[in-house]
């Protein structure tokens, strides 16, 4: 996919629309900074003395600053006083003040602008998207439906690891027995594993309490190499973010933790493939015991963990699925691996890599994700061809006008198109 986009704000777009309208009528955006404190109602300032008495009356006022940030009021009236205009605002606003900023539009109405700029998004997308990527999913070698993380809209590749650096702290294949509190069961299952054969399985009883080590088990690792540590996970009742942690540590029964991780929320009866950055990798010389630590009391739950596993990111090595090997159910959104693609990637984290639609501009430092040249070209084509403007100008000349920019408009689209094996989600 072609990615031209220099990611400005709603509001530097917008300005950018105002000066092409301008140069092409003589109407459009002012910017206009205040010279003195106004009120609710007024704004002051040295940079519109030129002109008459109620000169700007029916112009659109739009704030740039606090507490008046995207705040649009209509100019009622204007005078002049000692070089000095002030403009007369309904409805009213925050109380102004000297230095504040901002946009006076003549003939255009900012509100058509933003609209304008959205309409824009809308109409390229499907042919720009703003790029994702994902490695939130991890076959086994068995599965072959995935859920496609929301932030996708589309797919164009599906990426396998095939190599990467690793240490193996504790494959959890079995029952861990260095300590076990009290209201725990620890056993271990051969039926339900994502590596095995089995994994370590816990039965948590409802008397577990808050900030309590549930299980450790003696291991010996150096991973201080290592940037990143992998595992998967699964419990019978949902869990939010933090509520368990996997302890690591250089002490018996993971006394005094040298790593501390937080485990992501967990949907409830999913095996979820976890994936956590190591905080202090340095220390991890001589890692001697493992543990999962209860935060937040969950209530009774069974609980199991596979493959504890330290790797560095950076080594790892990709190669790419072919297209004839995965797709995608739409309406589900679901991954779909084919028999010979489930052969192909075997055990091995997935990169997808894709689109979600680029989002409209929601607030005034909402950043574009798709091309800037292209939303200014087509905003400022449709604000040329619509009903704002003064019937002074041309008709013609508008008109003329807003064909050469809807020809740059065009001729930008153009630059963007999407791989052919492009797989749409939703």
């Amino acid at each position: 996919m072609t990615t031209v986009t220099q990611g400005s704000t709603k509001r530097v777009l917008r300005q950018a629309v105002g000066r092409n309208l301008v140069a092409a009528g003589g109407l459009g955006l002012t910017n206009i900074t205040a010279a003195a404190n106004g009120s609710t109602t007024t704004f002051l300032s040295d940079l519109m003395a030129e002109g008459s008495a109620g000169q700007h009356k029916g112009k659109w006022w739009l704030g740039t600053d606090a507490p008046n940030d995207g705040v649009i009021a209509r100019v009622t009236g204007s005078s002049v006083s000692s070089n000095r205009t002030t403009l007369t605002l309904f409805p009213a606003v925050s109380s102004t003040l000297a230095d504040d900023t901002a946009e006076l539009w003549d003939g255009y109405n900012p509100t058509d602008i933003n609209n304008y700029l959205d309409q824009a998004i809308m109409e390229i997308t499907g042919k720009a998207y703003d790029p994702q990527e994902s490695i939130a999913l991890h076959a086994d070698g068995r599965e072959t439906r995935f859920d496609i993380p929301t932030e996708f809209a589309a797919l164009w590749r599906l990426d396998y690891r095939w190599s990467v650096e690793n240490i193996i702290i504790d494959n959890a294949t079995d029952a861990w027995d260095e300590s076990v509190d009290s209201n725990v069961t620890a056993s271990q299952d051969t039926k339900d594993y994502k590596q095995g054969p089995g994994s370590f399985k816990m039965v948590v009883a409802s008397g577990a309490s808050t900030n309590v080590i549930l299980a450790t088990n003696v291991v010996s690792a150096n991973i201080s190499g290592m940037d990143y540590v992998e595992f998967w996970f699964k419990s019978t009742v949902a869990m939010s973010a933090g509520d368990y942690q996997l302890l690591l540590d250089d002490t018996a029964s993971c006394a005094s933790p040298l790593e501390t991780l937080n485990l992501p929320a967990i949907t409830a009866d999913t095996w979820t493939f976890v994936r956590i950055a190591l905080a202090n990798p340095a220390l991890d010389t001589s890692i001697i015991s493992v543990g999962l630590k209860q935060v937040t009391d969950i209530g009774a739950a069974t609980v199991w963990i596979n493959r504890v596993q330290a790797v560095l990111a950076n080594t790892a090595k990709w190669a790419t699925l072919h297209k004839d090997r995965w797709g995608v159910e739409a309406e589900t959104r679901d991954l779909v691996l084919k028999a010979s693609g489930k052969t192909a990637v075997g055990y091995a984290l997935m990169k997808l890599v894709g689109g979600n639609k680029p989002t409209l501009f929601t607030a005034e430092t909402t950043v574009n994700e798709v091309d800037d040249w292209y939303v200014i070209c087509r905003a400022t084509a449709l604000a040329l061809a619509g009903p704002s403007g003064s019937t002074e100008i041309d008709p013609d000349a508008r008109r003329q006008a807003s064909q050469q920019w809807e020809l740059r408009a065009q001729q930008a689209k153009m630059k963007h198109h999407v791989p052919q094996n492009t797989r749409t989600i939703g």
